[in-house]
């Protein structure tokens, strides 16, 4: 039984970046083997264990056979008689086709090392076009490594195309998509993850809605930058400068769909574009089966973000009512991703990255304010029901337009 460490811990190791994981292939080997040692078996689909005091993944190596479209239509051989080189050619990427065995040798026979060095993402053999996850993969990849100078090798450009032409992107399941875009959206280059999908015609069949974006034009005075596909994925790239989370990321990924829909005798006016990016951010994450908290702040953040930007020009009125219409009293938390996606989306565009947004400033203090008025006291008084409502509505609206005109004076002083 020889063992071996392999994919993504080599990978990390050989790029001088930390580990974060370790998973390791066993040679000549069977189920038995491992059990006799201690190993807990964890797979369903192949033989995997857990070391009994690591706790670290041990695969017994394996090959695939294609036997229908899809991310399931595999047929798995895990048993002693495969080989290292066997294991290794069905992985996708050169760089994950890396083993080390227990004295530090390298073995390299699909020249992973070498694409490490010319920061390349290429594919091991013909059977990556077999599974169409690998697509999200890659992209995923060139989110996480362009920082490093990694690129897609042209030939395994052309072969992700020749995948989605044939139809193999279409077969992917709902849950393998969202798992590599969330995945992806975390990485420090998120919208490249997009603008590959984009470069090899994935996006147009896995998120239409933002593949409809670009092409679109937009008035310069406010976009620079024109086109609505290059402002979204601009955008994104400035929510990961300020450094928000990953639910923020996909708020701002999602908050100008409705452009995509609006017709082009109108164009480059988007009137009403907020209710239909709305809709759409719901159809797309019913469609993906996204969570609750990605929905919900992706479908605030399209209705709601040129309220935003127009706070400072709104009445104390108005801005109650947008308060209230985004529960931002019992849900500051929420209130504060969304006015961190809204400034992420002032922010993304050409020349205006490092602009001033006091708008974010503005709403963040009228919501404090009016958080901080309490129903405790009236209710004390004897007020229920909508007698209660009632007060408490004009109290806080006294609080907000008192910090309106507080943050006004501070602003002209």
């Amino acid at each position: 039984m020889e063992i071996y460490l392999v994919g993504g811990a080599v990978r990390d190791e050989l790029l001088g970046l930390p580990v974060k994981e370790r998973d390791w292939v066993v040679i000549g080997a069977t189920p038995d083997d491992l059990l006799a040692r201690g190993f807990q078996p964890v797979g369903k689909d192949f033989p995997v264990f857990l070391h009994p005091q690591t706790r670290e993944e041990y695969a017994l190596a394996r090959t695939e056979r294609k036997t229908a479209p899809g991310y399931y239509g595999f047929d798995i051989q895990a048993g002693a008689e495969v080989t290292l080189e066997e294991d290794l050619r069905r992985r996708d990427l050169t760089i994950n086709a890396i083993a080390r065995d227990t004295t530090g040798r390298l073995i390299d026979p699909y020249q992973g090392r070498r694409d490490l060095e010319a920061r390349r993402l290429r594919h091991v053999s013909p059977a990556f076009a077999e599974d169409p996850v690998r697509i999200l993969r890659l992209a995923r990849f060139t989110a996480r490594y362009a920082e490093l100078g990694f690129q897609v090798a042209p030939e395994t450009m052309a072969l992700m195309r020749a995948m989605v032409a044939d139809g193999e992107v279409d077969t992917l399941v709902p849950e393998r998509v969202w798992a590599e875009t969330v995945r992806a959206l975390s990485e420090p280059r998120p919208e490249l993850f997009f603008e590959t999908l984009r470069a090899c015609g994935a996006l147009a069949v896995i998120f239409p809605e933002i593949n409809r974006l670009f092409g679109v034009p937009q008035p310069a005075a406010h976009h620079p930058e024109i086109d609505t596909g290059v402002h979204t994925l601009m955008a994104l790239a400035q929510a990961v400068r300020s450094q928000a989370d990953v639910v923020t990321r996909f708020a701002v990924l999602v908050h100008d769909l409705g452009k995509g829909t609006t017709p082009p005798e109108e164009w480059p006016r988007h009137i009403g574009h907020e209710q239909r990016g709305a809709d759409l951010v719901r159809g797309l994450c019913h469609r993906l089966r996204v969570p609750n908290m990605f929905r919900e702040l992706g479908v605030l953040t399209a209705r709601y973000h040129t309220h935003c930007h127009r706070a400072l020009e709104l009445r104390p009125k108005t801005l109650l009512k947008i308060l209230q219409a985004m529960d931002a009293f019992r849900k500051p938390q929420r209130f504060a991703h969304f006015l961190l996606a809204c400034e992420a989306d002032a922010r993304g565009r050409l020349g205006l990255t490092e602009r001033a947004y006091p708008q974010a400033t503005l709403l963040a203090c009228v919501q404090r304010a009016a958080t901080a008025v309490s129903a405790r006291p009236l209710a004390a008084r004897g007020l229920t029901g909508l007698a209660l409502a009632a007060v408490l509505q004009e109290q806080r609206l006294v609080a907000i337009t008192e910090a309106k005109r507080v943050f006004e004076g501070s602003v002209t002083a």
